[in-house]
């Protein structure tokens, strides 16, 4: 199958595994954005090798001019050879640093688009994906990843093309000036060396791999102990836990051992391969000197191509195993890139029009594991500006309905219109626009309480911020602490009790403003008294507005115009309040159990 070039369309490999031809053909359109920068420091790079490869041959110059009789000497060493020798070197240093200051923002541009668009791809996956995922391994992939890719294209622009040139200078000067000997011993030489390196680097990368692998498994032990910090004090497990993590890091600490291992052998192999091109070619023209058919000044200068080659094929090998590694995290990078959209917008797909909005569930069915079926036939209507609740045991399906409303699941049967029109013609973004949740289990973001309520209309003022805290009642607890709305509520919101994020949460879902509400047990974590004061405002809220209300206690869905009872994924009564009480049914039989856990308080019937 023909693999496309852009960035964003990556299908999978058969095999699992990106071919490392096809990791750097995705990387060329990011170059290719800066073409014209590109081909300059090109040109810099030519330009700074050809006056490296031009210094020893002026310093051979010189040599020779000094072994000769002193008078002659002075007569052959003019100041411009010696000013040559100072300009070339110079030369050098200016066009390589000139090539990187002109491909600095090339680098730095493709790491930052790629990194944006896998944290885009990212947020577009579905909800399943995110629900399976490891976030600690997830997040040292994209850290890894990412790095990789600046490491790449550096290596790759600042060190094999330059290492290219030089060589391919460096033998064409010895083939044109000396023995066909000098290139073929050098020739083998790199030969061999190339060879060598590429073959115990790939053995090493698998072993690389697998220490990357450990690595991201022990990262995803320790986050995931770290966010349960209360469950691990809860059940004095500390000690439980540091073993499990103990025993990843035992496993990372042999395959460190043996990736430390391996290199050395690979250090000892190119190194002896070094040695042995050195001796050859040094041999070699001593034995021209000594025939008088090479010059000291010509020694001098083999001997300086051999420094020269020899930096840039020590510095090859390193880079291979560097560029080995950048591919096998760029490799795990792009697979994010490949996941699936399990949701995506239709081609012809229309945003939904502003304004009031009516909701229709048709004869849904739906199933997160096709093994078990979650809602069968689920049908019923919330009319622009009413109110429905949802009722239902733990385990119902009450919340599937806010993730099918919310599309982050696909209805399997039957469809969900709103105005008429199925959602999966609707874009997107303008359906979660019109929609605003307030959260069974709310999660805040590491930030302020004002971030957090801000986060609903990220454009709001203060004052609207203000006004959406007090219609949530949360405003006088803000203002009762030291920093106010400026106060951090730490990871996840945990600084704060449940009650208090919920009324965040509140807060956040008033400041959107949407047409249509949801409220997944909204009031579930706030204790009797606040859960009275809410619901008059959440009450007051839905004025106007299309209202879908799930919920356990039913204290909370009494004013609903319409209360549908789930019972294992499907309807089994309908109607208001008072109506379902009278009937004597499944309904009536929850609103009496709960009187009776609250100690038979009253409730108006």
């Amino acid at each position: 199958m023909r693999r496309s070039s852009s960035a964003l369309a990556l299908p999978a490999p058969e095999t699992g595994q990106r071919r490392d031809w096809d990791t750097l053909k995705t990387l060329l359109p990011y170059l290719l954005e800066w073409k014209w920068r590109v081909i300059i420091a090109l040109s810099f790079l030519i330009v700074a090798k050809l006056a490296n490869v031009a210094v020893p041959m002026v310093f051979k110059e010189i040599i020779d001019a000094f072994t000769l009789p002193r008078e002659q000497a002075l007569l052959l060493v003019p100041m411009g050879l010696l000013g040559a020798y100072g300009l070339l070197r110079f030369s050098t240093s200016l066009f390589t640093e000139l090539r990187e200051i002109v491909f600095a923002r090339v680098t730095q541009r493709a790491q930052r688009t790629i990194a944006l668009r896998v944290f885009e791809h990212l947020h577009a996956l579905s909800l399943r994906f995110h629900l399976e995922r490891q976030t600690g391994g997830l997040t040292r992939d994209i850290e890894r990843g990412t790095r990789a890719v600046g490491s790449l294209i550096s290596f790759t622009i600042y060190s094999i093309v330059p290492t290219l040139v030089e060589i391919g200078l460096v033998l064409g000067i010895l083939v044109a000036r000396y023995d066909w000997t000098f290139a073929l011993i050098t020739g083998v030489t790199l030969t061999l060396y190339v060879t060598y390196t590429i073959t115990v680097t790939n053995w090493r990368t698998k072993i690389r791999r697998e220490a990357n692998e450990i690595d991201s498994a022990a990262n995803v032990r320790a986050i995931d102990s770290l966010l349960n910090y209360e469950t691990v004090k809860y059940f004095n497990n500390e000690r439980w836990e540091l073993a499990r993590y103990d025993e990843q890091m035992q496993k990372w600490e042999a395959a460190q051992v043996r990736t430390q291992v391996s290199l050395s052998w690979l250090n000892l192999g190119q190194a002896g391969i070094i040695a042995v091109g050195v001796s050859l070619m040094m041999w070699r023209a001593a034995v021209g000197v000594t025939t008088g058919a090479m010059t000291v000044g010509d020694i001098v200068l083999v001997n300086a191509f051999l420094i020269q080659l020899y930096m840039p094929l020590n510095h090859l090998g390193i880079l291979y195993r560097e560029i080995r590694q950048s591919l096998t995290d760029i490799e795990r990078l792009f697979s994010l890139l490949q996941q699936h959209r399990e949701i995506q917008d239709a081609p012809d797909a229309r945003p939904l029009e502003a304004g009031s909005c009516a909701v229709r569930f048709e004869q849904v069915g739906f199933a997160y594991d096709a093994k078990r079926q979650v809602l069968f036939d689920v049908d019923f209507e919330i009319p622009a500006g009413h109110t429905l609740a949802v009722v239902g045991h733990s385990g119902s399906g009450k919340s599937t309905l806010a993730r099918l409303l919310f599309r982050f699941y696909d209805a399997r049967d039957g469809a969900i219109r709103i105005n008429g029109s199925d959602i999966r013609a609707l874009t997107q973004a303008s359906l979660r626009a019109a929609i605003g949740i307030v959260p069974q289990d709310t999660v805040l973001f590491n930030d302020t309480i004002f971030y957090n309520i801000q986060y609903g209309r990220p454009a709001a003022s203060r004052d609207e911020v203000i006004a959406a805290a007090r219609a949530a009642h949360i405003h006088d607890f803000i203002e009762s602490l030291p920093e106010r709305y400026d106060t951090k509520v730490g990871e996840r919101g945990l600084k704060l009790s449940g009650g208090e994020k919920q009324r965040v949460a509140i807060a956040r879902a008033l400041l959107k403003n949407p047409p249509i509400l949801i409220f997944d047990e909204a009031t579930s974590a706030l204790d009797s008294k606040t859960e009275k004061a809410i619901q008059a405002e959440l009450e007051q809220a839905a004025v106007g507005r299309t209202t879908l209300i799930i919920a356990h206690r039913l204290s909370t869905v009494m004013n609903a115009d319409e209360i549908v009872v789930l019972d294992a994924g499907r309807i089994v009564e309908r109607g208001r309040h008072r109506e379902l009480l009278e009937r004597g049914g499944a309904y009536a039989q929850m609103w009496a159990l709960q009187q009776q856990e609250r100690g038979g308080e009253a409730e108006p019937a």
